[in-house]
């Protein structure tokens, strides 16, 4: 069901005080309704709870870390997650993105930027599910994306994509052959255009190849990605 950006309900999962209460009043002054949590499992028991539209996720919890809370909570309904990371690691991020986030930001963070990639996160539920309305599908080679059900194929084998991996795909399949700068992804994708996300748009393309092949999206440097129009190699 598509959900009101300006009404949404935000669970932010911090253990820093000052954090957490700065990113909970940000939320609250635009318009937000937020449930504050302070640990792994006090996170996902206020997941269930509460059911939130959007989660503000840190990696370093106590109990257990972020990684696992996202696994618990994509498992049990999926949602948007915003991770918040202290390690500016191409490792690291990969993990989230593996275990179901859609975003990350690198501490220190601007507040301003966290609430913009909140509410774009946020609007691109919303064209997902006008997407869903659609009957789209496209057979390239052996790989195969059905916008309206959101699931996809390579070689008959149905492959699990986390919600922007599908959104990521869907866009390039969108253009098969065609060179998509990462700009032009970011807009397309993550809902913020004008704003440079080449960090989010690479690491999200690898963990994209890690699921379809390596081989079907085609890197041109200093310029962004295409998806490959035949089967694999």
């Amino acid at each position: 069901m598509p959900v009101n950006a300006a009404g949404a309900r935000i669970l932010v999962v911090e253990d820093e005080p000052v954090i957490n209460q700065a990113v909970t009043d940000r939320l609250r002054g635009s318009g937000y309704e937020v449930v504050q949590a302070w640990d792994g499992p006090e996170a996902v028991e206020q997941f269930t709870d509460t059911a939130p539209d959007l989660v503000v996720l840190d990696v370093m919890l106590p109990g257990f870390d972020g990684h696992e809370v996202c696994r618990r909570i994509q498992a049990a309904r999926p949602v948007p997650v915003l991770m918040l990371t202290a390690r500016d690691d191409e490792a690291d991020i990969l993990v989230g993105l593996g275990v179901g986030a859609d975003d990350y930001l690198t501490k220190p963070f601007r507040m301003r930027e966290l609430v913009a990639r909140v509410g774009a996160l946020l609007r691109r539920v919303e064209r997902a599910a006008e997407l869903a309305t659609r009957t789209t599908t496209a057979d390239l080679g052996d790989l195969r994306v059905d916008s309206a059900s959101r699931r996809v194929w390579v070689a008959d084998a149905e492959v699990h994509l986390t919600p922007t991996e599908f959104d990521l795909l869907a866009c390039l399949a969108a253009s098969p052959g065609v060179v998509l700068t990462r700009e032009n992804l970011y807009a397309e994708v993550w809902g913020w255009p004008g704003a440079s996300g080449t960090r989010t748009v690479d690491s999200h393309v690898k963990a994209l190849r890690a699921k379809i092949g390596a081989e079907r999206v085609r890197t041109v440097h200093g310029v962004g990605y295409a998806l490959e129009t035949g089967g694999a190699a």
